[in-house]
């Protein structure tokens, strides 16, 4: 039987796209391609969630936008640090949870990115 085996993608208008890749390429380190976007490997740990909430939900605050990004991650602290020196700080953090470690920006589109470190 036909499965969906995991996200293939994230797709989304943005009003500067230029500079929303700029961004991206600065402060999470992103390997942005000639044709405007990234393309990963599957990591090696982790997984890839879809997952509606409810229409009500304040998960994704304070951006307004509908949507979040979730980016898997292999070092929280150094992202972090790429982040900070880039300007940009977290919104929340949280090390605590059983899923692994978390950490919460805002883009220049206001999309809520969640960085998720999965425990080794």
């Amino acid at each position: 039987m036909a499965r969906v085996l995991g996200l293939g993608g994230i797709f989304f208008k943005a009003q500067d796209g230029d500079a929303l890749r700029d961004w991206y390429r600065r402060v999470l380190g992103f390997d942005i391609a000639e044709w405007g976007g990234a393309q990963f490997a599957h990591p090696t740990s982790g997984f890839t969630l879809w997952s509606p909430f409810d229409a009500d939900s304040d998960y994704f605050e304070p951006s307004s936008l509908p949507f979040m990004i979730n980016l898997i991650v292999d070092d929280i602290d150094g992202i972090l640090e790429m982040a900070k020196a880039a300007g940009v700080e977290p919104i929340r953090r949280d090390d605590s949870d059983p899923y692994g470690r978390f950490a919460w920006l805002l883009d220049p589109a206001g999309i809520k990115v969640e960085l998720w470190q999965p425990p080794s």
